[in-house]
This record gives structure tokens, C-alpha cells and sequence, in this order.
């Protein structure tokens, strides 16, 4: 496994980061053993960051790993949804409480959309940033789909990390284009910040484009690290594989091809209908509120990703 350092900061991180949402209740559903196997599975072959959110609620899973290896030789990014010194201190002391650590390598604003977001939120950014001078946080951060996002992150220097939306054919962003999402994430990176990208893969509507989709965020040398959602044992030797050697196994990547795969909407699904009029087999429809598919017209074309503003449609 390579590793590399995560910008200005002292952190040192595998260059594929285990993404944590996949194996929780948003998706999987894995029980906290079932999960932690595969998460301890990957500490033990190299991989020593993971990425994961008080949304995810995978506090557990990844607590259930933590006891089968030592603390200082994994790095943890959370983040949250805080914007204020309350809903700051809360989700700070759930997650080390939930955890079973002393402290949070990385604690980020979740999803923030432009300055104006980040403005309305720097109450709790501001309580992050006392919490690291303290020891509880190691550095501070925030999360993003958009270009915005991005930018506000280079106007505020006391953003010390960012985890954007980068893939290939720059599904799940936002606002603006995929060029622009790179310009800013590399003036991120140019200036001392650390970057850790989440969907290469497109939440896996590129699945069936993996090794070009994976190359082409590798290809990107102002990134340090690259999340992947992961639910099994075999996704984790295949990743592994890619990142050490560049290429993934035959055996594993046929295995792979085999798993029943459907189309996954997650919670926060706002029913806005664009999904349903984005999908020409009539496999969407909005039903009190939230979008449900008919898994006998569905073909997993993922087009409906295409324009779902809140990224919530997925492949698993």
C-alpha cells in the first residue's frame, strides 16, 4: 500500500481510504461485527484510513475494528452536520464516545455548499478548532458536492483538509463543472491543504467503467487519498490490489461481476421527482414523499444519478 501526507498536516494516510457509509444501516446493514471484520480486515492489510460521518452511524463498526489494532496507527475522518456549540459538542463527544478514542484525526463540517454555508456553520468550525488546540481533533475540515464548497474552503484558511466529489464523468456535483471541481481542489492542495476524494466511482454507476474511473482520479497527484465504499472482505483485496499494483485481480474482479447489485436510495431523499422523469423505463416513482424503485423495470443504467441533487441514488 502506498501512503502520503495529508497536505501541511503530520497525518499520514494509505492512499485508499476505507469508505464507511457502505457497510452501515444507510446501505448494507451489516452488524457491527459483521462490518468491523471487514474494516479490521483492511486495517491489517495496509489500509489505515477511514472515512465516515454521524449520519453513517458506523461509530460501531469501526469501534469493533479499533479493539483489534492499535489506535495511533489508524487515521479516522468524521464529520457533521454541527453549526453551533451544541450540536458541535454533541457530535464531538458521540463519536469519541461511540468510537472507544481519545480523539478524531480528522472532524469535518459535513457537506457544506458555498461560503454562505460555511459562514452559517463556523459557531461549531470555530469549537472544532479549540477542541484540536486541546488534543481531541487532530485537524479540521469539511466535506463537499460542490465547486462552492471548495472555494469557500480557499477563502478560510482555518480549513486545514477537504473531502470533494471527484469522478471521471463528474457525477454527483452539484453546481458547476468537473474541470472546475479539479481547478479548485488543486488551488486546495497547491497551497498546503489536504485532499481525500470520495466517489470515483460515482456511488457505482461507473462500476462498469472501474479500472479507467479509479486511474482517473489516481491520475490526479494533488489528491492524497481516495475514498472507496467497500462492503465485503473480496471488495477490500480488490482495492488493495488496484492501489498497490495498479491492475485488479481476474479472479476477484469475475467473483465480483457475480454480486446481485440494485439500485439503492438512501434516506435523505427529498422526492423531488427529477429521477422519475430522468428514467425512461419507469422504474422511479415518489411515494410519500421519497423515491422507491421497481426493481423489475430497473436496468441499473443509473441515469436517474445524473440529476439527483442530492446524490442519494446509488448502485449496490
Amino acid at each position: 500500500m502506498k501512503y502520503s501526507r495529508l497536505g501541511k498536516t503530520d497525518i499520514k494516510v494509505s492512499k485508499l481510504c476505507f469508505g464507511g457509509l457502505t457497510v452501515g444501516p444507510l446501505q448494507k446493514n451489516l452488524s457491527f461485527e459483521e462490518g468491523g471484520k471487514i474494516i479490521e480486515y483492511a486495517f491489517k492489510s495496509g489500509v489505515n484510513f477511514i472515512d465516515t460521518a454521524q449520519l453513517y452511524k458506523t461509530y460501531g463498526h469501526i469501534g469493533y475494528a479499533l479493539k483489534k489494532v492499535r489506535r495511533d496507527q489508524i487515521v479516522i475522518a468524521s464529520k457533521s452536520y454541527a453549526y453551533d456549540v451544541k450540536t458541535a459538542s454533541e457530535s464531538l463527544e458521540e463519536a469519541l464516545r461511540e468510537l472507544g478514542t481519545d480523539y478524531i484525526d480528522v472532524f469535518m463540517l459535513h457537506e457544506q455548499e458555498s461560503e454562505h454555508t460555511l459562514r452559517g456553520h463556523y459557531e461549531a468550525l470555530e469549537y472544532y478548532m479549540k477542541m484540536k488546540e486541546k488534543g481531541y481533533i487532530r485537524a479540521v475540515g469539511l466535506s463537499t458536492h460542490c465547486v462552492e464548497g471548495v472555494k469557500a474552503a480557499n477563502k478560510y484558511r482555518e480549513i486545514e483538509v477537504i473531502h470533494p466529489i471527484i469522478n471521471k464523468a463528474g457525477l454527483g456535483i452539484q453546481d458547476g463543472t468537473l474541470d472546475e471541481m479539479i481547478h479548485e481542489v488543486k488551488r486546495f492542495s497547491q497551497s498546503g491543504g489536504g485532499v481525500f476524494s470520495m466517489k470515483p466511482i460515482g456511488g457505482g454507476h461507473l462500476i462498469s467503467k472501474i479500472d479507467e474511473s479509479i486511474d482517473f482520479v489516481q491520475g490526479l497527484d494533488f489528491i492524497h487519498s481516495i475514498a472507496v465504499g467497500m462492503q465485503s472482505i473480496d471488495e477490500v483485496k480488490a482495492n488493495i490490489a488496484k492501489f498497490s499494483t495498479g491492475h485488479f485481480p481476474k479472479s476477484l474482479t469475475e467473483k465480483l461481476n457475480k454480486v446481485d447489485r440494485h439500485l439503492h436510495i438512501a434516506e435523505w431523499c427529498i422526492g423531488c421527482e427529477k429521477c422519475v422523469e430522468r428514467c425512461s423505463h419507469n422504474a422511479i416513482e415518489v411515494v410519500d414523499g421519497k423515491a422507491i424503485v421497481n426493481k423489475d423495470k430497473c436496468v441499473l443504467c443509473s441515469y436517474c444519478s445524473t440529476v439527483c441533487p442530492e446524490f442519494c441514488i446509488k448502485v449496490v
